[in-house]
């Protein structure tokens, strides 16, 4: 007898072929039947009239902490996402060294959240051992990340490693692979990753080659340098030999936008070459950041606490202001082309400032009567750094481009908000997809759409017997009603979930019922 049988629905198998009807069936955790038979089962969901697909895989998100704090992970669920791939941009909880232990917890915070228990892992192998003792309610793989690991050897020094650094980086980036990451991650525009060379990354990436992972990378300008950026990665592939996966591929800033157009060609250049080269992009114009991160490279330098300092120093301070005043050659300053107005502030700390988050960076300075540049440098001091920002700085049209690219990803990118007004794409990534990009726009057929967030990404990340509906595999099944599906999240309301996502399996367990959670916690560390 099968545990469940799925019926009457209309299957895409995430191949990217057209739908079909059929019956599923689900024994043990697996798709052990496909076909029109109606068998005994514990269990029966009619499906009748709704679309039958596997679960959704967010291919690049920054959930690494979130995912303890909440293992319920409705936030994902409700998007019928049942696999979640962490450890993206460099930014990552381990590995710890006592020594920058504050530093590399000022760093990710802004992204990953503030864990709400203390941090026992010391090794990669400590917090993927932690991920499996936690009862998770969704799957959960991960990178090594560059910029957590280069903390742990070198702190935030601006400066090539040594050799004995380098072979220590190169060091953990086995112990990681061993312990079943599916690559290496860097952030190229985050300190200290921006501090690399490209001939240390390569050296890092030979090592995730000798075990068939991936070299993924938030690349180091998507503005006025976004094309030698990807030049730079795809130069860094071919050396140490290794797959590229191009981390929401955009071009940000009025001046750059079609560019994605020659990025793409670049892409498609190489791949005719015979690198193994992809990308992954979120269906938003916005994204969402650190504010810190628009500083000049330099300004960052030594972590969180000598960036305070700096903006103390007038004279440093005066420095800051007037390079964030002009276009720059050798790092890209957003700010320039997109303008303060457009830079969002996402979360704050303090309760007198909370009356401000959703508001821009501008709308504060004229409140208060100060240069927009002074005003941020203000909050930043008050908050002690810690500040997410919302900026729009991207073209609509680029974005279509992109995810109608045969060789583009969807992932949501979602960084961890406990409070605030975080992104939308943290609450409404894939239901847009379907809702905006294959109902509303006809950008994307719903088969593509749906291949784009399940087979390809399991494929492209060497999670095995997941992303279809195939006898033999995993249970990640998602069952929605096309008609209903709806991303509600906005701007201006983001924390809002989804409709029409009816049944969400993970692992062959109904974990989420109508956006109800089951309390089933069934998800798995998947190693590579």
């Amino acid at each position: 007898m099968l545990d469940t049988l799925i019926k009457n629905g209309k299957i895409i198998d995430g191949t990217g072929h057209p739908w079909y009807y059929g019956n599923l069936g689900i024994k043990s955790g697996k798709i052990v039947t496909i076909g029109n038979d109606v068998k005994d089962a514990h269990e029966i969901v009619d499906a009748k009239g709704k679309m039958v697909s596997p679960g959704f895989i967010d291919s690049h998100c920054h959930s690494d902490l979130m995912i303890l704090d909440f293992p319920e992970s409705e936030i994902k669920l409700q998007q019928g996402v049942t696999t979640e791939i962490v450890g993206n941009c460099g930014l990552a909880p381990v590995p710890v060294n006592p020594l920058y232990k504050a530093d590399l917890q000022n760093y990710v915070e802004p992204v990953l959240g503030r864990a709400n228990k203390d941090w026992q892992w010391k090794t990669i192998q400590d917090y993927f051992n932690e991920l499996d003792r936690n009862l998770l309610s969704e799957n959960v793989a991960s990178y090594v990340a560059h910029g957590s690991i280069r903390i742990s050897v070198m702190g935030f020094d601006n400066r090539p490693p040594t050799k004995q650094e380098l072979e220590e980086m190169k060091n953990i980036v086995e112990e990681g692979m061993k312990a079943g990451a599916i690559g290496l991650s860097i952030g190229l525009l985050y300190s200290p990753g921006s501090y690399a060379s490209k001939e240390e990354i390569a050296e890092l990436c030979k090592v995730v080659a000798k075990y068939n992972g991936i070299f993924a990378t938030h690349i180091r300008g998507e503005g006025n340098n976004l094309i030698p950026s990807i030049k730079e990665v795809l130069w860094i592939a071919k050396e140490a030999d290794v797959s590229l996966q191009v981390s929401h591929l955009k071009a940000a800033g009025r001046r750059n936008w079609g560019k994605v157009n020659e990025a793409m060609e670049l892409i498609e250049d190489a791949r005719a070459s015979g690198m193994d080269v992809t990308c992954d992009v979120y269906p938003y114009s916005a994204g969402s950041t650190m504010l810190t991160t628009i500083f000049p490279p330099w300004s960052l330098e030594g972590g969180l606490n000598h960036v305070m300092k700096r903006l103390q120093d007038k004279g440093t301070r005066e420095k800051m202001k007037s390079e964030l005043k002009m276009e720059q050659n050798n790092w890209d300053n957003l700010v320039v082309s997109t303008g303060w107005d457009n830079v969002i502030i996402a979360s704050v700390n303090s309760k007198h400032l909370k009356k401000w988050e959703g508001l821009s960076i501008e709308e504060m300075s004229n409140h208060y009567g100060k240069d927009p540049v002074d005003q941020a440098f203000d909050l930043l001091l008050e908050e002690g750094g810690n500040i997410g920002i919302v900026y729009f700085h991207m073209d609509e049209k680029d974005v279509r481009n992109v995810m109608t690219y045969h060789n583009s990803i969807i992932a949501s990118d979602s960084l961890t908000c406990y409070s605030g007004k975080p992104h939308p794409r943290l609450y409404g990534t894939f239901p847009k997809v379907i809702a905006n990009y294959v109902k509303k726009n006809n950008i994307l057929t719903l088969e593509d759409a749906v291949r784009k967030m399940t087979s390809f990404p399991a494929k492209r990340f060497g999670l095995k017997d997941r992303g279809l509906i195939q006898e033999g595999f995993a249970a990640d099944i998602v069952v929605f009603d096309y008609d209903r599906v709806e991303d509600h999240a906005t701007y201006e309301k983001p924390e809002a979930y989804p409709d029409g996502i009816d049944y969400v399996f993970v692992n062959g367990k109904l974990t989420t019922n109508y956006q109800k959670h089951t309390e089933q916690k069934c998800g798995l560390f998947i190693e590579k």
